[in-house]
């Protein structure tokens, strides 16, 4: 069923109840179908209208050996026109699955992909066309590579694939979408329940001293998890393509929209365990561990206290010194410039502005927030009271009340809504997100760059507080090849691991290594849906 002219279907009559997911282990040059469609789901008291891969959501997981090839039939019954996007992954161009690198699957037609896994990890599958329709409704799965090196993980006793999403659900039915153009520009669209593996509410059995790993992926479109658990011990092993210099301790992890950790969780405390996602304000219940008495089999407890450096991060830990001493090749700002109508006023009266996120700062001049830097923006008449709807108005789980400055972590992040009937209203007519080539001034499709195989480019992103709305933007660059993270605000990353996108903080410079592997035309973009899908994009050319 298509779209109407104004809205997506909602319906859930007569659709198949959403099922539970599978893993497939894939054999070398196999082949595997994947069929887009909608199913009904049950997301608490709602029974809503989501849509799925092979009718579960998340979609498949598919295990397969790095090195190995595979062949993926996808078949397009959903709402719209679309592509798979294999997020991670260096594989052939015309297999990107994007627009510009295929003709967009329309419904009821069909594409085949021919899938390179050359890297050890974990990746996902995701559409490129209206993603900020077509993912937040459901169509996302994971891919795990096996890697050929049997010790490149350390040992655990077994492996689960996690998802963390979130989803606006408003009188019972997921909240509307414009079908055409994205809403929720400003800060993205949040949620207000909270998904891991495609439920409200998960539990998962462990035994007591046994060590799982878990493949931890973001596919919400703009919320970036904070993920603890109390009662266990955790070791950051791998991030989004494959294992860290330094494996090292932690108590928590930091997931932006899209980005991958691999953590390996030891459970030496029997009881129920509950995985977080904290913020400053609070934190959120994402799934409930139960750990059992019986002891687990082999033992890795002594093993689990072991911290690897990894010979091949290291390695290129020594290649680094003349990148992090030289100038960026490149250097990329990301800036917002909105655009609100100012109200219908009585002649002669004069406007105040106020800040969306802190309406206590207001003025007659349309400056900026002291407290976040975003330009205030037009309120009301002076003499009434200026609104303040947004300090306590969110989309925040379970019905908390974060207010402006509780929500913004020291490095900027926005953990919730905090401005949510405006964030409503931007579209990419009034909130436009860019991409800016510092060096020739073009922006988004117009900048032109052009590299080799065998490059190495060193790129500077600039997230600029000198812009209308200053906000964390997880930046992304398709498979041209991977990315080494140089130094945030100068300081040089103490933990190298191979990356396909960035977390680039409120006002914060990154410098990353490009190295380039692969020929073809490739995407860049902020992972936000919203910020991508209303322009925060280009693309660029590598000849072999």
């Amino acid at each position: 069923m298509k779209p109407s002219s104004d809205h997506f279907p909602t319906e859930t009559a007569g659709l198949p109840t959403a099922q539970p997911v599978e893993s497939f282990q894939l054999d070398p040059g196999g082949h595997f179908d994947l069929r887009i469609a909608p199913v009904a789901k049950r997301l608490g008291n709602a029974m809503v209208r989501m849509l799925a891969y092979n009718g579960s959501i998340p979609g498949p997981t598919l295990r397969v050996r790095q090195g190995s090839e595979l062949v993926v039939n996808v078949v397009n019954d959903g709402d719209l026109e679309g592509t798979v996007h294999w997020h991670g992954l260096r594989l052939e161009n015309r297999y990107d699955g994007t627009a510009e690198t295929q003709r967009p699957m329309p419904v009821g037609g069909r594409f085949t992909y021919r899938l390179t896994f050359r890297d050890p990890g974990v990746y996902w599958y995701h559409p490129h066309i209206r993603e900020d329709y077509a993912q937040e409704m459901g169509l996302y799965g994971n891919i795990v590579v096996v890697p050929s090196e049997p010790d490149y993980w350390p040992a655990v006793n077994r492996e689960l694939t996690v998802t963390l999403d979130d989803i606006l659900v408003e009188d019972g039915r997921i909240a509307p979408f414009s079908p055409s153009h994205p809403t929720y520009t400003a800060m993205g669209r949040f949620g207000n329940v909270l998904l891991v593996n495609g439920e409200p509410e998960l539990a998962f059995v462990a035994r007591h001293g046994e060590v799982v790993r878990l493949y931890l992926t973001n596919t919400a479109n703009t919320r970036i998890f904070n993920v603890g658990l109390r009662g266990a011990r955790m070791k950051l092993v791998g991030g989004d393509s494959g294992h860290y210099e330094h494996e090292a301790f932690v108590d928590g992890v930091l997931i932006a929209p899209s980005e991958r950790v691999v953590l390996d969780v030891l459970f030496d405390q029997t009881g129920q365990l509950t995985l977080e996602h904290r913020t400053p304000n609070r934190s959120y219940a994402l799934a409930t561990i139960t750990v059992r008495d019986e002891l687990a089999q082999p033992s890795l407890a002594s093993q689990f206290g072991s911290l690897r450096t990894l010979s091949d991060m290291a390695a290129e830990r020594a290649r680094l010194s003349t990148y992090l001493e030289a100038e960026p090749e490149k250097t990329l700002a990301l800036v917002a410039e909105m655009d609100l109508a100012e109200p219908q006023l009585p002649p002669g009266a004069p406007v105040v502005y106020a800040c969306p996120m802190h309406p206590e700062v207001s003025s007659q001049q349309p400056d900026r927030c002291p407290k976040c830097g975003m330009k205030l923006v037009p309120a009301q008449p002076v003499g009434d009271a200026v609104p303040n709807e947004h300090a306590h108005s969110h989309s925040g789980p379970e019905n908390d009340e974060p207010t402006g400055e509780d929500v913004r972590h020291a490095i900027g992040i926005e953990w919730e809504d905090d401005m949510v009937e405006m964030n409503r209203m931007t579209t990419p007519a009034n909130m436009r997100w860019k991409l800016i080539d510092r060096g020739t001034g073009a922006e988004g499709m117009s900048i032109d760059w052009r590299f080799r195989v065998g490059d190495r480019v060193k790129i500077r992103l600039v997230n600029e507080m000198d812009s209308d709305h200053p906000m964390p933007h997880p930046f992304h660059v398709h498979g041209a090849g991977r990315f080494l993270i140089l130094c945030r605000d100068g300081v040089v990353e103490s933990n190298l691991v191979w990356k396909d996108t960035v977390l680039v903080s409120t006002g914060q410079t990154v410098d990353i290594l490009l190295d380039v592997t692969n020929p073809g035309l490739w995407m860049a973009h902020c992972h936000i849906a919203e910020h991508h899908e209303s322009g925060m994009m280009f693309s660029f050319r590598v000849d072999p």
